[in-house]
């Protein structure tokens, strides 16, 4: 089919909206997706069949609340963040800890308290404890105090509370308010990584295309406070085989922090705690608002649908 009977298709579809209802920039959205959606159709010769099969997969994918999944799963929310990057570079903000992907399955409304949180709502058979501890600074070094840290992050089945009913909710999510010194502290376990739930669109769409659902190791964060640019984040888990082949593009030069292992003994001594564990020590940057640059406070819908 000429391109010129494509374009003339796409303009009696935009001669069809009155100009005086509706939103310009919604139209001008869906008009361009439309065209060139067309020319895809065209270009590699869509049937019919694969195309109602399509319409079938994005029913259920919504219907199985796997979109969030699959706009991480294709790199599209790892190419909003080089985009916001890009856009924070431009206006000269530059360096700081990296931001990362959000994920689907963060959920407001965690249990709050200052300084220190243990994650645990409900203990973890067989984890390896966890103890993570740092700072909030601006990029001048100064720490923040009163900056909220919120951390999530799966169990050892790779679940994570409130969209897995078998745990309480809130396990494994907690927000800390950093102290006077802007230093945050939090007692949980090593999480494990995750798969994309087996045999779901997700797990259909990547084994179609060669490529798997898994991610490694993890943890989530979101940092806020007064006066400066919220930063979203998460740190791999050192040592995890899919740190570099990660489905959802997550992983970023200096989000992989070391991890110094105690034995009982030296943990009893040191620290004066009656079990073997692992630290890690990280500082969060976080950038001063600016005039005249995108708001980092996303608007999206949390927890499950």
């Amino acid at each position: 089919m000429e391109r010129a009977v494509i374009d003339a298709v796409i303009e009696k579809i935009k001669s069809t909206e009155d100009p005086s209802k509706g939103s310009d920039r919604i139209k001008e959205i869906v008009n361009r997706f439309t065209r060139d959606l067309f020319y895809a159709i065209e270009d590699l010769d869509i049937q019919p069949e694969e195309i109602w099969k399509a319409v079938d997969w994005m029913t259920n994918t919504g219907r199985n609340n796997e979109w969030g999944l699959v706009v991480a799963g294709i790199g599209l929310e790892h190419f909003l963040d080089l985009r916001m990057d890009e856009a924070e570079a431009k206006a000269g903000i530059t360096g700081g800890t990296p931001r990362t992907i959000e994920g689907p399955l963060y959920v407001p409304g965690s249990p709050e308290s200052v300084g220190y949180a243990e994650l645990e709502t409900e203990p973890e058979v067989g984890a390896e404890r966890l103890y993570m501890q740092g700072q909030v600074k601006d990029d001048a070094g100064n720490p923040i105090p009163n900056a909220k840290v919120e951390v999530w992050h799966c169990n050892l089945k790779g679940m994570y509370s409130i969209f897995d009913s078998s745990q309480p909710p809130f396990n494994l999510r907690r927000a800390i308010i950093t102290d006077a010194e802007g230093r945050y502290k939090f007692k949980s376990i090593l999480p494990v990584g995750y798969s994309c739930p087996p045999g779901g669109c997700t797990d259909q769409l990547l084994q179609a295309i060669g490529r798997h659902g898994s991610r490694p190791a993890h943890i989530h964060f979101f940092v806020t406070a007064p006066g400066y640019r919220k930063l979203t984040t998460q740190i791999n888990i050192e040592g995890d085989p899919l740190i570099w082949d990660d489905f959802a593009f997550a992983t970023r030069e200096d989000l992989v922090p070391h991890i110094t292992r105690y034995s009982e003994a030296e943990a009893k001594e040191k620290f004066n705690i009656d079990e073997p564990f692992a630290s890690i020590d990280f500082d969060f940057v976080v950038h001063k608002e600016k005039a005249g640059v995108f708001d980092a406070e996303i608007e999206r819908t949390h927890g499950p649908r």
